[in-house]
């Protein structure tokens, strides 16, 4: 197997790049994660991709191929959110954690599944493993009301594999975009993703459109799935594809801030967790109102 044709098509630079179908990159990004091909192809996969940057009908052909090929979960007998996680904390602490819990509080199954991409951050698996939420061994059904945390190479080890390219080259890929796309569960569920940089917001969006999928998607914090508890982000649903939701957000900071922890490491952020959730501390308001509206797509299920 070779995708040299398809580098052909991909590799010509930003402007003189020619864009896959849809089936062509299902092809392309199976046999990437086949194992089919050599080092020096995925390479220069990713490399092109970088460059080209990714088309809305590209995006949902990887999400074929990733969906033919991934381990899933097990329908719950609620419906279930899934939480990518895979920037971590950087400036601020992680607060993914908080939203999983929220969620099961209203009775949701939560899946958060991730991977460390980055050495120098706190990442959500640290924090829920202090909140003793440790990681899975097996996939597994999840009950309502539960929070399990699935690392990534237990859905796919080849997405895994990867997501790693980027500690050899320095470069994001494909498949950075892509973990914050995929649905790994079956039965009722919905996605909730994010984005950093606004013109991720057309194109992630437009691919929700063409798989035809249930998700919550808005801008987070620091790349990851939760509303920034010092603002009000814009924040966009979808049931079967279908725009069913616009929060169209407050720009700046708010009014009131809550009073985050200064710490971002896992013990001071699990901590702060553990203080809203015993109503010590208050719920960020835009937290509250993220988890306001995924429990509201879930009815639409």
């Amino acid at each position: 197997m070779s995708i040299s044709h398809y580098l052909k098509e991909i590799g010509r630079g930003k402007d003189g790049a020619r864009a896959l179908s849809r089936s062509q990159s299902a092809d392309l990004l199976g046999q990437v994660l086949d194992g089919t091909i050599s080092d020096l192809e995925v390479g220069g996969f990713c490399i092109a991709m970088r460059i080209k940057g990714e088309t809305p009908d590209e995006m949902a052909g990887f999400i074929d191929a990733v969906d033919q090929r991934i381990q899933h979960v097990p329908a719950s007998d609620s419906a279930t959110v899934v939480l990518p996680s895979y920037n971590g904390a950087r400036k601020l602490p992680v607060l993914t954690p908080l939203l999983a819990l929220l969620l099961a509080r209203e009775g949701l199954s939560v899946l958060v599944h991730g991977t460390p991409t980055e050495s120098n951050r706190v990442f959500s698996s640290e924090v829920l493993a202090v909140l003793g939420v440790p990681a899975l061994t097996a996939l597994r059904k999840i009950a309502p009301g539960e929070v399990v945390f699935a690392p990534t190479e237990l859905l796919s080890p080849a997405l895994k594999r990867l997501l790693d390219v980027r500690r050899v080259l320095g470069l994001r890929n494909p498949a950075h975009s892509l973990v914050k796309l995929i649905n790994p569960v079956e039965g009722k569920s919905l996605v909730v993703s994010s984005y950093t940089h606004p013109e991720y917001a057309v194109s992630m969006a437009a691919t929700f459109e063409r798989v035809q999928a249930n998700a919550l998607l808005l801008r987070g914090t620091e790349g990851e799935g939760v509303a920034d508890a010092r603002r009000l982000p814009q924040m966009q649903g979808f049931i079967g594809g279908v725009r069913v939701l616009n929060e169209e957000g407050v720009k700046g900071t708010l009014p009131s801030v809550p009073d985050l922890p200064k710490a971002i490491d896992a013990a001071s952020t699990a901590a702060y967790i553990e203080s809203v959730l015993a109503g010590s501390s208050p719920v960020p308001p835009s937290i509250s109102q993220q988890v306001a509206h995924i429990v509201h797509l879930v009815r639409q299920l």
